[in-house]
């Protein structure tokens, strides 16, 4: 199958899902794959494209023009220069320390706040019991978009993401400010996360296949 023909299966899944597919924005997971993969994502008609290192991102944004990038994984301090201004969206700050390096290199820079709604060590993300103080932090430094959140990895992620929407609700309420996007759902779990209120979904494998086919 192409991308196109995947893209048009996960089109139709969402529908099912109970959702208008053009409601929800596609980032198309593109790490581990060459510029020639991207530039199939864009063929597709899809413009966005989401990488979870910062090295690999810039090189790529040499060889591929014509998307919006969107990093998706950790971000360091150390990297915080080389990222600021280059991504259309910084999907993962977890840390006011992050928030405020980030200010000082670009103040304008979009972001989302990660939270860890799987409670799961191995997962980024502010704690949910300490996100709407973050939110608030964070709103005052950066261009805030919204949350972002992974579920759970054996479990139903469907408590997670509606904890995550919540989350994002509360916070419109105590700012006064739109949050738009609501980042959740990846291959395994995209269904669950739009019929929760995703926004916005990460999608690779359900593209792409398994990337060491």
């Amino acid at each position: 199958m192409t991308v196109g023909e995947r893209l048009t299966a996960v089109r139709e899944r969402i529908g099912r899902a109970g959702r208008d597919p053009d409601d929800i924005t596609i980032v198309a997971v593109t790490k581990g794959f060459g510029p020639e993969v991207c530039r199939q994502v864009l063929d597709a008609g899809l413009r966005i494209l989401g990488e979870n290192r910062v090295q690999e991102a810039l090189k790529k944004m040499d060889d591929v023009a014509g998307p919006d990038w969107h990093l998706i994984g950790h971000l360091q301090t150390n990297k915080v220069r080389q990222a600021a201004g280059r991504f259309a969206l910084i999907q993962s700050v977890d840390s006011i320390h992050l928030a405020e390096a980030l200010a000082r290199a670009d103040p304008a820079q979009a972001v989302l706040v990660e939270v860890n709604v799987a409670r799961e060590p191995q997962k980024s993300g502010i704690d949910p019991a300490h996100a709407l103080e973050l939110v608030d932090q964070v709103g005052r430094l950066l261009d805030l978009q919204g949350l972002m959140g992974m579920g759970p990895t054996d479990q139903d992620p469907t408590p997670a993401f509606n904890e995550l929407r919540t989350l994002r609700d509360e916070a419109q309420q105590r700012s006064g400010k739109s949050l738009p996007i609501l980042s959740m759902g990846m291959s395994g779990d995209f269904e669950a996360a739009v019929a929760a209120g995703s926004t916005m979904v990460r999608l690779g494998q359900v593209l792409f296949g398994p990337r060491n086919a």
